[in-house]
């Protein structure tokens, strides 16, 4: 700091007899009690300055500098007119800018104190910031023109107070507010370089946290299935506040990182809806967070005080203390559950458990699976929802083509992400990939040596190591046409010789891939438009080999998973957690079930 100051000194003009100190100096005597003679210092022994409260640093009181000094009467003087010559120059020299320095001082110390702050690895922990956050953050309070982001001339910025708006909102897109922390809103001028660094972090924090959680960040999707790849766009601290910063309100710029589909805003007004349909005893939403028991401190302690209605005490209000356990155990009682008073995940669970809570849980969490799909779908492009059985063609938000489909077994799910179709294939041939092959075709072997002659199968050896092929034709396991979107599943759209099976109610039939029905005309709702390929000159091609038709453009697939929509009349269609997922996010979210 020492030496930050003593380059900053000369760039404003207070060199020469006014040094480092004196104007240390100046700054003290504006504060009763501090001696005006500057410290001995030296440069291994520098002063710490993030505890000094920012006021303290003001101009010098005018009567301090002024004093009433008698000087003596000169002696006469005679003087001649030879004597006289022309007066020296003036040099019209300004004054250094006190203010301005002492501005600058500021500035410095709380550069520092956020450099300071960024490189506490207790402080990262409690900021929930990683070291590569550090790092970025460092960089971006380093090259702002500002030390601080969200602070003003010692008050919070008009852009500050819109995004603490937004986290204090955060439940209304299904997020938990509670998991952003928020500044102190009652930090003034009187507060050190260090609370308003650490103040300033805080929000910063938050704000990222806010954007990251909004694209799909809260939970991590292999643990939900290894068949959940979908690829979250989750953003960097530094893009998210230069968005913020160049936007021209800050309110709806964090909240545009949750998804834009009107589906997803349709099930926003679901939630909102139920919320404002509760029965006047709420269930309590609590955020995730440790088992507690008594003693112990946490930000859902005043949730549950206000669920059993407990009056307020003196002491503070985030302790679990004996009346909110006395209370918990009360309810424990009536819900058959241990009565020890500790709130665990069972009694969690038990607080949310009255049915509009569950059906606030079901919506929040298709509203989180639409987190996992890219914020642009695509002005054309192929929405298949696995639980409903059902293709829509998508243009320009309007659906042009819809059908059904037989999607994977709960044995051989469907996987769930979002690729490009680039191609189709008219009489495919079908290599079985290894589980199948395993799973099925060499036990099917083993009891029948004629099993593959008579499936129509092809079985090449390369060594020790067989794969096997059914060529094209009607018996062919992919039917007459394959819609290919290259992928780590090696899963597709396509044709199927057991079209009897698309009558059935649930349709859950297959290995893993998509079966359409009535596949030639979604052929020619893909390829029509650019190419005027129609169903019969696609027809045309079948029996002729396998013939690969380019799409101009890529198309746009999402195999998605929603157990509820919003129908076009406002209605909630409800459908099958086919595969658990729904129940699985509840879970990871700590939602009702």
């Amino acid at each position: 700091m020492i030496r930050s100051l003593r380059k900053t000194l000369p760039l404003l003009g207070l060199a020469g007899s006014v040094s480092l100190f004196s104007l240390m100096a100046l700054a003290d005597e504006t504060q009763p009690g501090l001696s005006p003679s500057p410290p001995i210092l030296t440069d291994t022994a520098e002063p710490s300055f993030h505890d000094v409260p920012l006021a303290s640093v003001a101009e010098p009181n005018s009567q301090d500098v002024a004093q009433d000094v008698t000087l003596p009467e000169p002696a006469p003087v005679t003087i001649h007119a030879a004597d006289l010559v022309a007066p020296a120059p003036v040099l019209d020299i300004p004054l250094p800018d006190t203010e301005s320095a002492l501005a600058a001082i500021r500035r410095d110390w709380l550069r520092v104190a956020v450099e300071d702050r960024l490189k506490d690895d207790v402080a990262l922990r409690e900021l929930r910031l990683s070291k590569t956050d550090r790092d970025a953050l460092s960089a971006v309070y380093a090259a702002s023109a500002e030390p601080l982001i969200w602070v003003r001339d010692g008050a919070w910025s008009p852009a500050a107070k819109a995004v603490v708006a937004r986290l204090k909102a955060a439940d209304e897109d299904g997020l938990v507010s509670l998991d952003y922390a928020l500044p102190d809103p009652g930090l003034s001028k009187e507060a050190t370089p260090a609370q308003w660094a650490h103040a300033d972090l805080r929000l910063t924090a938050s704000v990222i946290r806010y954007a990251r959680d909004a694209r799909g960040g809260r939970i991590e999707l292999s643990r939900i299935s290894p068949l959940i790849t979908a690829k979250l766009d989750l953003p960097k601290p530094d893009e998210v506040l230069s968005r913020l910063a160049s936007a021209p309100d800050a309110d709806a710029a964090l909240a545009s990182y949750n998804p834009p589909h009107p589906a997803y805003r349709a099930l926003r007004s679901e939630l909102a809806r139920l919320r404002a349909d509760r029965p006047s005893q709420p269930t309590v939403r609590l955020p995730r967070g440790p088992i507690l028991r008594v003693g112990m401190q946490d930000p859902r302690v005043p949730l549950i005080r206000a669920h059993f209605n407990l009056p307020q005490t003196d002491s503070d209000q985030t302790l679990y203390d004996e009346r909110v356990a006395t209370a918990v155990a009360a309810f424990q009682k009536t819900k058959g559950l241990p009565t020890n008073g500790v709130l665990n995940a069972q009694t969690v669970a038990a607080l949310s458990s009255q049915p509009r809570a569950v059906m606030e849980s079901e919506v929040i969490s298709n509203m989180e699976r639409w987190r996992w799909l890219p914020a642009d779908l695509g002005a054309r492009h192929i929405m298949v929802n696995v639980p409903e059985y059902r293709l829509r063609l998508v243009e320009n938000g309007e659906t042009v083509h819809e059908t059904r489909v037989i999607v994977g077994k709960e044995q051989s799910q469907t996987p769930i992400f979002s690729e490009d179709m680039k191609y189709l294939v008219v009489n495919p041939s079908w290599t079985l990939p290894p589980s199948i092959l395993k799973k099925e075709f060499l036990p099917a072997l083993a009891n029948d040596p004629n099993y593959a002659a008579r499936k129509g199968y092809k079985v090449i050896r390369n060594g020790n190591r067989i794969s096997v092929q059914q060529p094209p034709g009607e018996r062919n396991a992919l039917g007459l046409i394959k819609f290919m979107f290259p992928n780590d599943h090696a899963v597709y759209l396509h044709d199927t010789p057991n079209r009897t099976l698309f009558a059935a109610g649930k349709r859950a039939f297959s290995h893993g891939c998509v079966r359409v029905e009535q596949p030639f005309q979604l052929a020619e709702e893909i390829l029509g438009q650019d190419d005027k390929w129609s169903e019969a000159k696609l027809r045309g091609l079948v029996g002729k080999g396998e013939r690969y038709v380019h799409l101009r453009r890529p198309l746009p697939v999402h195999l998605t998973y929603f157990t509820l929509s919003v129908d076009e009349h406002g209605a909630l269609k409800s459908f099958d957690d086919l595969y658990g997922f729904d129940r699985k996010v509840r879970a990871a979210l700590g939602l009702a079930s």
